[in-house]
C-alpha cells in the first residue's frame, strides 16, 4: 500500500494521475473524492466514477498537468501589478481561462 500522504497530494492535485493496482492493471484519471480507505476517480476517457481501495493501489504517479498550477490569486495580482506598471490600460478583473 502506498503512503496516505501521497494519496492526499493526489487528491489536491488538479490533474490526472495513474493508479497501478496490485494486479498490474492501470487506471488514469482525476481523483475527485476520498474516504476512509478509498479514493474515487473519474477515468480519463469516461464519465464513470470508480472506487479504488487504498489497499489495492501498488503505485500512483502524477501523469497530467495540474490545471490550476500558476493560477493562484497571488499570481494573478502579481501579473495585474506588472501589467499596470507597464502602462497597460483597460485591465479588467476577469479570471484567466483554465486551459
Amino acid at each position: 500500500m502506498i503512503p496516505e500522504t501521497l494519496l492526499e497530494k493526489a487528491f489536491d492535485f488538479r490533474g490526472d494521475v495513474t493508479i497501478t493496482k496490485k494486479g498490474g492493471s492501470t487506471l488514469e484519471g482525476y481523483i475527485f473524492d476520498r474516504g476512509d480507505g478509498y479514493v474515487r476517480i473519474i477515468p480519463k476517457d469516461s464519465t464513470a466514477k470508480v472506487k479504488v481501495e487504498w489497499a489495492d493501489i501498488a503505485d500512483l504517479t502524477f501523469t497530467g498537468r495540474d490545471m490550476a498550477a500558476g493560477k493562484s490569486w497571488e499570481t494573478w495580482v502579481r501579473n495585474y501589478i506588472d501589467r499596470k506598471s507597464a502602462g497597460e490600460t483597460n485591465i479588467g478583473l476577469e479570471p484567466e481561462q483554465l486551459d
